[in-house]
């Protein structure tokens, strides 16, 4: 069967006001779907939700500082079981923007923080198991961006990547990780912006 790729929301959202004493409110919303045909057990079917927000008070013209948040979960059906991944984090971050244009603006996000994983794998084939891991550990990163400012404080916002280091270690496995990434090129969203 041909898989089926379904992208029902990518929003990025963004209220604010690029001048000193004022609250800045953003987010991105994504959900990804895939069904295939489990039966040949070759490609699971999946689906994927994540939902990151932040909240900044602008504390000048060009900077920013505040806290972010995101949580995703994650799973993965087989004909012989299912893997599900549940991940939350919390940090703060630090926002640089410049004008560089009559409508355009660029701007890099740095943030920092705390993240979780719970990965849980269920396979009910002839000797059925459920094993499950925890791990915490902490995220940094960079993220530069575009503002292209369309019409009365309406613009878009335009990401091609990132570049970041996170680490995760597990309490109940010797699997620890360190994740370093560089998605310049690789990554591209568009979002969507009002300045109030």
């Amino acid at each position: 069967m041909k898989k089926s790729l379904l992208i029902l929301a990518l929003a990025v959202f963004s209220f604010a006001n690029a001048q000193k004493g004022t609250v800045l409110v953003l987010g991105n919303v994504g959900y990804y779907s895939q069904k295939s045909d489990v039966s040949l057990g070759v490609r699971p079917t999946q689906n994927n939700f994540n939902f990151s927000p932040k909240v900044g008070y602008q504390y000048n013209d060009n900077w920013t500082v505040g806290v972010e948040s995101s949580i995703s979960n994650s799973k993965q059906t087989y004909t012989s079981g299912e893997y599900k991944s549940n991940n939350f984090s919390v940090g703060g971050f630090l926002r640089y923007s410049k004008p560089i244009g009559g409508i355009f603006s660029a701007y890099a996000d740095l943030g920092t923080g705390y993240h979780n994983a719970e990965q849980t794998q269920y396979n009910g084939g002839i000797n059925p198991y459920i094993s499950t891991i925890k791990g915490t550990g902490f995220y940094v990163g960079v993220t530069p961006a575009l503002f292209l400012n369309i019409n009365k404080g309406f613009g878009l916002n335009f990401n091609l990547g990132s570049i970041g280091y996170s680490t995760l270690n597990y309490s109940n496995s010797g699997n620890d990780t360190q994740n370093f990434d560089f998605s310049f090129g690789q990554a591209f969203s568009v979002g969507i912006s009002k300045n109030f």
